[in-house]
């Protein structure tokens, strides 16, 4: 397949999941399922290149929507996998499958700090937690002027971890 036939494809992918995305869910999402598309492309054997199109964009639906909660009525916005699998005319477990398969590929789980929308983002509980000497503790027990080198960082898309020495 030349790279021309994988950006055709690559193409398509992103009106297929942004038509969904724009009905159902949101601009986060739709913006999510673009940069997992784009990641896919650029793997050296591009996953998509074969296969149905409309299984991938399911897929890719489903595998950003179950590690942000999108399966679960509490969260907004909210659509189910057999919502997903009608719209594009695919089966349910097909899609599950395919979306583990990305899922794996990118070692994606629950607030990935690439992949998760930013109400996740916001409610990481790990967002108030630092490494001290190998441990988790609450950033709240740390001395501020080193709580505000964390918040810092992680402003800026870095993760610390401390060290202390014993004097």
């Amino acid at each position: 397949m030349t790279k021309e036939e994988i950006k055709n494809k690559e193409k398509k992918l992103l009106e297929l999941t942004g038509s969904f995305c724009s009905q159902k869910l949101d601009d986060d999402y739709s913006q999510l399922c673009e940069k997992l598309i784009l990641k896919l492309g650029r793997k050296r054997d591009v996953p998509f290149k074969s296969g149905k199109i409309e299984i991938w964009a399911a897929a890719i639906i489903h595998a950003i929507g179950s590690i942000n909660f999108l399966f679960d009525k509490s969260f907004e916005p909210y659509a189910t996998a057999e919502q997903i699998s009608e719209f594009f005319g695919t089966k349910k477990s097909t899609v599950s499958n395919k979306a583990r398969q990305i899922k794996d590929m990118f070692k994606l789980g629950y607030y990935d700090s690439d992949f998760s929308t930013q109400k996740m983002t916001e409610i990481n509980p790990f967002n108030d937690m630092v490494m001290v000497n190998g441990l988790i503790v609450p950033l709240s027990s740390i001395q501020a002027d080193l709580q505000d080198i964390v918040k810092k960082e992680r402003a800026e898309g870095r993760d610390i971890e401390f060290t202390t020495q014993k004097e």
